[in-house]
């Protein structure tokens, strides 16, 4: 009877062990959301990092639609933030940013665009290790540990 009780207590510790699956990012347009996986995901180690073709999601973002990006705590309580790309009234495609959202500083964001742009892409960038001065370049260098894109349909 002992060993069947500890194989009970056992076994949902061991299934926890092995549930350690990347974080997920919501975007949500209107009543629509979609969930998407990390198109690029380093565990804590910053060298063990994969990478999912197939874990961008589409949605439909009518212009003038706001999109609600909501992170997980695991995103959240490193510095993170929105690279985006939207065409203009113009026509004239743009590619911009959010600013750089500091650890536990929010969880979720909700990305405008003028009235008249309309969204192509979004892409959530988990930050890495601090950055770094490019020595070839000069430039610094913030590595991205991770990342969630969006694809607007339409």
């Amino acid at each position: 009877m002992r060993r069947v009780l500890a194989l009970a207590l056992a076994v949902p510790l061991l299934a926890a062990c092995g549930t350690d699956a990347p974080p997920e990012v919501t975007f949500a347009a209107g009543a629509q959301s979609a969930v998407a996986a990390p198109t690029q995901y380093c565990q804590d180690d910053f060298v063990t990092c994969t990478n999912d073709a197939n874990a961008p999601v589409t949605l439909p973002v009518p212009p003038g639609t706001p999109v609600l990006v909501t992170v997980p705590t695991a995103v959240s309580d490193t510095p993170w933030q929105i690279v985006f790309t939207y065409r203009d009234g113009a026509g004239e495609q743009l590619d911009e940013r959010t600013t750089v959202f500091a650890p536990q500083a929010r969880e979720s964001y909700s990305l405008e665009l003028p009235a008249d742009a309309r969204l192509l892409t979004a892409q959530v960038q988990q930050y890495g290790p601090p950055p770094e001065i490019d020595e070839a370049t000069g430039e610094i260098v913030f590595p991205i540990r991770s990342s969630w894109v969006l694809t607007v349909a339409g």
